[in-house]
């Protein structure tokens, strides 16, 4: 299979199910060799087994493309260093991650246990962390060697994180930090010919369907709106050689429809030239946001 990504090598996270596993197939499909890996837990992170990614490279093969299996936790810094390494030992590089890995344990705030809060934030946060980190070690090592690299980091946020869900405060944190953390790896990879964008999927998948229940029902367009494999053209192309110039950037990816989010600005200002008084901030304050843009409203309300 030949396409826009011929012959480059990406690691896809929590590849095994869903969106991972559409990312995957469509990477396959436009002819990157692709490690899959899954760690086959469940939605709420509980069990395992590498059974799901094994289906996946089976996949693949069918396909006529290349593929071979992982079944490292992606919060684990040393399996995921062995992951990286699996990579370039098996296909000889590495050119792209896509971070998807990742589960919820649906909380209102106050009922929130600690142990679901350091589940959700480790898959996600430090889990993105890993994979990346090790990925561009080896990327920075090739620059410092004196050779070319056209490498992609391509994480995966959530509207949760932009605007934020009701009944997921460790999920909209976690996705929330990657969304920053993406801007950063930008800021301070290009220089080793590294960009790192994030996608702010939307479709049906184990995840979702929780949260959003019966609600999820694709209007009539022809076609199903909601169906992960809408998501992963936009992330095919972003691992391409085609996006190279685009960094540091959120998405948002439904159905046909393309989003770029505009981020945190510095929109009204007030400056007094000195201190302020305490008692002075109040009418400021109601000034200032008379002519910001209102609130978005927060998933669930």
């Amino acid at each position: 299979m030949t396409g826009i990504c011929d012959g480059r090598v990406v690691i896809v996270t929590g590849a095994g199910r869903g969106i991972g596993r559409e990312h995957a197939l469509e990477l396959a499909r436009q002819g990157a060799k692709v490690v899959v890996n899954d760690l086959g837990v469940s939605n709420s992170g509980e069990g395992g087994g590498q059974g799901p990614a094994d289906e996946v490279v089976r996949a693949i093969r069918d396909l006529g493309g290349e593929a071979v299996a992982n079944g490292a936790d992606v919060a684990d810094w040393e399996q995921t260093e062995a992951l990286v390494q699996q990579a370039i030992g098996e296909f000889g590089r590495l050119d792209a991650v896509v971070n998807n890995a990742g589960f919820v344990r649906d909380r209102m705030f106050v009922s929130c246990s600690e142990e679901e809060w350091d589940a959700v934030i480790r898959v996600h946060l430090k889990g993105h962390f890993c994979v990346a980190r090790h990925a561009a070690a080896y990327w920075r090592g090739l620059v410092k060697a004196g050779e070319h690299v056209d490498a992609r980091i391509i994480n995966t946020s959530s509207g949760a994180g932009v605007l934020g869900s009701v009944g997921q405060s460790s999920y909209s944190a976690a996705k929330a930090g990657i969304a920053t953390l993406t801007i950063v790896q930008a800021a301070e990879l290009g220089r080793y010919g590294i960009t790192s964008n994030a996608i702010c999927p939307i479709a049906r998948t184990r995840m979702t369907e929780g949260a959003f229940g019966g609600a999820m029902k694709a209007p009539e367009k022809g076609f199903d709106e909601n169906d992960p494999a809408n998501v992963s053209p936009f992330v095919a192309w972003l691992a391409s050689s085609q996006s190279r110039d685009i960094t540091g950037r959120v998405w948002e990816v439904f159905g046909g429809t393309v989003t770029v989010f505009d981020g945190y600005r510095r929109e009204q200002t007030m400056d007094i030239g000195k201190r302020w008084d305490a008692a002075e901030l109040g009418p400021a304050v109601k000034e200032l946001l008379s002519k910001a843009q209102p609130l978005v409203k927060v998933y669930g309300t």
